[in-house]
């Protein structure tokens, strides 16, 4: 039996993609999955080593692990219109934004590339996602950037909206964002790799198609909202939608014309040839 270890982050939505594999409700055909759970920063991390065989990680940090994975066209976060949201505890213009001091949730993320295409005048400092509006309330940072579940519940805490990302990326360039994606590695072979990739197509198909059951196991993996089940089905619904079954034509020029203007823009330091597994 062949073991695949897979790397994904602690939340809800990458539960409720996993939630078929983790709980052996497919047939794995003789694969043995080994779930590795961080936090996506440290998953792009050890991604650069090539430690993982199937790894979650940002589109960003694809730039520096393109020899070693290709993209998987299934699993993507694709925020159509919205994304990443800079917040700040008092209302800010967002054109104002050059010179603060932004607490970001790690220097490979997708957030943070977007980040610098809008505003790259600011001082970022890195500090764990779910520690960013607590460390911003603090007075430590002038706004945050939030990803995950505090898009959603960021208000509630006090917070205001300087910018979405997302929102802005589509104005400029008509593409949704894609923030995430899954990666296997290149050295497994097209056959072990077709047959893994199609193996979470299909644990993602089981979770759109048992929404209640997949999002009850996804509650215990959502932070700020264990006992709302409406907040965790709207946060899974944004990020587990038709691109995250294939990114399709829009998705995959969304992760073509990031990448290419990261590039242009001198934050990524090489042009990066994007290419996904043909199934």
């Amino acid at each position: 039996m062949d073991q695949i270890r897979i790397g994904h982050s602690p939340d809800s939505d990458d539960a409720f993609m996993f939630y078929a594999l983790a709980k052996n409700l497919i047939p794995t055909e003789g694969v043995e999955v080994v779930h590795v759970i961080e936090d996506i920063e440290s998953l792009n991390r050890r991604a650069l080593n090539a430690e993982l065989e199937v790894t979650a990680i940002s589109i960003h940090a694809y730039a520096y692990v393109s020899q070693d994975y290709t993209l998987m066209p299934c699993g993507a976060s694709i925020g159509d219109r919205y994304g990443p949201i800079v917040v700040s505890t008092v209302p800010t213009d967002p054109y104002k934004l050059a010179g603060k001091k932004i607490a970001i949730p790690g220097e490979m993320t997708t957030a943070y590339l977007t980040l610098q295409l809008f505003e790259p005048d600011f001082t970022p400092e890195v500090v764990p996602f779910d520690q960013i509006l607590d460390h911003v309330k603090q007075g430590k940072a002038d706004a945050g950037l939030i990803i995950h579940e505090g898009q959603l519940t960021y208000q509630s805490q006090g917070f205001h909206k300087i910018i979405d990302l997302g929102e802005w990326w589509h104005q400029e360039t008509g593409l949704p964002l894609p923030l995430g994606a899954n990666v296997i590695r290149r050295d497994l072979g097209s056959e072990k790799i077709k047959k893994i990739t199609l193996l979470l197509k299909k644990s993602i198909q089981y979770s759109l198609s048992h929404r209640q059951e997949g999002l009850e196991y996804a509650m215990v993996y959502a932070r700020d909202m264990e006992s709302d089940v409406t907040l965790a089905d709207r946060f899974v619904g944004m990020y587990v939608n038709d691109y995250t079954l294939d990114y399709g034509p829009k998705g995959r020029a969304g992760v073509q014309e990031l990448l290419e203007r990261g590039y242009q823009s001198g934050i990524i330091t090489s042009s990066v040839d994007v290419d996904f597994v043909e199934l």
